[in-house]
């Protein structure tokens, strides 16, 4: 059997950019979203489609969005204002393994529900143990 080596994942590797991306909850759920929509989508309807999501996250999330070239921002002359966010090409490239890491996600919903479960239990048990202090 070969020798393994241990990778080194330096600052800027691109392993670490790829999880910086990934770990940012709403960058990738609007990713979804917009793909699940056909690309294109306005404000609303991908707010409908994020319960939990703030208007103002969801503002910052776009805003973020836009910066780095995952979508693009179209407003519409018209009153009351439209606002239209599509993928990028940069965006569509980032979609193949976001699919890939959801299907995973619900193939595997009870390795999931079980990680929660003991989260929650450490947060309950810290909290009961600040409340004693």
């Amino acid at each position: 059997m070969p020798e393994s080596k241990l990778i080194v994942l330096e600052e800027d590797c691109a392993p670490r950019r790829v999880l910086e991306l990934f770990s940012v909850k709403w960058t990738t759920m609007v990713l979804h979203s917009l793909h699940f929509n056909g690309g294109t989508c306005r404000t609303g309807a991908l707010a409908r489609s994020l319960p939990g999501c703030s208007k103002k996250m969801l503002t910052q999330t776009l805003r973020e969005m836009e910066r780095d070239r995952l979508i693009d921002r179209k407003v519409y002359p018209v009153v009351p204002p439209m606002v239209e966010y599509s993928l990028t090409p940069m965006g569509r490239l980032f979609i193949e393994p976001i699919e890939m890491l959801y299907a995973w996600a619900a193939r595997n919903d009870d390795a999931l529900s079980k990680l929660r479960r003991r989260r929650k239990k450490h947060t309950t048990s810290r909290d009961k143990a600040r409340e004693a202090q």
